[in-house]
């Protein structure tokens, strides 16, 4: 019978200026990222494989070489990755705390409909609150308001979706209309 080996990894020899450069360059042509997410990305590579010469890469200054060059467009990522995770019908909470460990420190903006509005489809795509199953338990509705505040929505706009879904429900858009 024939023993199973691990397959042998290659390893790879230490990184230099250039072959990190090529690292950064396809990484960024490969994925839409921030200063912050590229610096992290050659950190760890660096960490992972070593580095050749005797100082430490200046990874911020590579990052912001590629920033200078256009190849990182911190705006045209802010602003995907809110309009991804508003389709999820997340709360601005949610989507600045996950934009900031991206990099980017710039607030979300959203006027309080819009918000409201996040949480109702939020709460309809969970069937929570008066789009489920009626909660009388306080379990469930526990339940329910750690579930809307994980998703980033507001204590208050949480409490109001939750406890006087039917009065809400009649500017919302039935759930197969929703974009």
């Amino acid at each position: 019978m024939a023993q199973h080996r691990p397959p042998r990894r290659r390893t790879l020899p230490p990184l230099d200026p250039k072959s990190l450069e090529l690292l950064a360059l396809a990484y960024v042509e490969r994925f839409q990222t921030t200063r912050a997410r590229l610096v992290r990305y050659l950190s760890r590579k660096v960490r992972e494989r070593g580095w050749e010469e005797g100082s430490p890469p200046d990874l911020d200054a590579i990052a912001a070489t590629f920033v200078a060059r256009g190849y990182i467009d911190e705006g045209a990522f802010a602003e995907a990755r809110s309009r991804a995770m508003k389709a999820r019908s997340l709360g601005p909470r949610r989507i600045r705390d996950r934009l900031r460990a991206d990099g980017i420190e710039a607030g979300v903006a959203m006027a309080e409909e819009e918000a409201l509005g996040l949480a109702l489809a939020f709460a309809r795509r969970r069937r929570l609150g008066p789009f489920g199953p009626p909660a009388s338990d306080p379990k469930v509705r526990a339940q329910q308001m750690a579930a809307m505040l994980r998703a980033g929505h507001s204590p208050e706009i949480s409490r109001r979706v939750l406890r006087q879904g039917s009065d809400l429900m009649d500017d919302v858009q039935p759930f197969d209309e929703l974009p």
